[in-house]
């Protein structure tokens, strides 16, 4: 079982990686990133919370590296992906998982986006310039997870369970 998490683990972070560049919302000195959200969601479902976090932080990281993401990448993908996986983990519905990512990304991420960009970036733009396009974009990709995630057979397999 380890394996199967590890290898959807690795094919999450590859799509997440790899898509980075081609689908996003500009928003000032962020980019919203709905695939992200989609892949939070499908994570939190499908493998709990922990790995969940865990892919959000290394797409974050890789998007850095490749000169496609910043560092508002990390706080949306990682709070979003979490608490979709905690409310997940304790109700067992997608829409909990839904409102996890975008009260977790929306709310929470956009309040600390706009805290890295205020004091290590510099930005003097004001919370409510982050937090509309990161619930605009975790609503979106939410509804994109919910829809693979009843289309597939693998999503009823309660990985993240074993």
């Amino acid at each position: 079982m380890q394996t199967r998490k590890l290898t959807l683990a690795a094919l999450l972070i590859a799509i997440g990686t790899l898509t980075a560049h081609l689908i996003y919302i500009p928003a000032g000195v962020s980019r919203c990133f709905p695939v992200q959200h989609a892949i939070n969601v499908m994570a939190a479902v499908l493998l709990g919370a922990d790995y969940a976090t865990a892919i959000g932080f290394v797409i974050a990281c890789l998007r850095n590296m490749f000169g496609t993401g910043s560092l508002l990448a990390f706080p949306g993908s990682m709070l979003g992906a979490w608490l979709a996986g905690v409310l997940y983990q304790r109700r067992k519905t997608l829409p909990m998982a839904m409102v996890g990512e975008v009260f977790g990304t929306g709310v929470l991420g956009g309040f600390a986006a706009w805290l890295i960009a205020y004091f290590l970036l510099g930005s003097d733009a004001v919370a409510w310039f982050f937090i509309p396009p990161f619930l605009i974009s975790s609503i979106g990709g939410s509804f994109i997870a919910v829809m693979l995630l009843k289309a597939i057979p693998l999503a009823n397999t309660n990985t993240h369970k074993n």
